[in-house]
């Protein structure tokens, strides 16, 4: 396996990992040719230097997988760094081989390389085997998350 960060080109196959599940299908909108909004936030993602968008590729060079890591520079905990991990997609006939824990060990090590003192997620409730996935791999439930959605 490979980690890499994304290019403008594996924008496609990011967001169909994206839309490929029961609550991506009701919020994204991939068809292609990609809606331009995707590769501008694609362009705004990569320019800034707190944000890492990775794709992981078997050794056929097929991206199969996908995750975004974003550095949060701060003032609490003496202005500690920490390290949030979204958007984790395996592509559907790669699921259950063990690379999404191929994927968070990554992740793990990428952050500690960033000297950020801890990694956090956001996952919908709606997602009782990840919730578990995330568990196993030593993730807390430390806070109750809120969020306020502007149409």
């Amino acid at each position: 396996m490979k980690f890499r960060k994304a290019t403008e080109n594996d924008v496609s196959k990011i967001v169909a990992m994206v839309a490929d599940d029961e609550l991506g299908k009701t919020r994204e909108n991939f068809q292609i040719p990609l809606p331009k909004e995707y590769l501008e936030a694609f362009k705004e993602i990569n320019s800034d230097k707190n944000q890492e968008l990775i794709v992981v590729e078997n050794e056929n060079f097929e991206i199969i997988g996908t995750l975004q890591l974003s550095f949060i520079q701060y003032l609490t905990y003496q202005g500690g760094i920490r390290a949030q991990i979204e958007a984790v997609r395996i592509r559907k006939d790669q699921r259950g081989i063990g690379l999404g824990k191929m994927m968070f060990e990554w992740a793990i090590k990428r952050a500690k390389e960033r000297n950020a003192h801890l990694l956090q997620l956001t996952t919908d409730k709606n997602r009782p085997k990840a919730i578990k996935f995330y568990e196993n791999l030593g993730f807390k439930k430390s806070h109750e998350g809120m969020k306020m959605h502007f149409e």
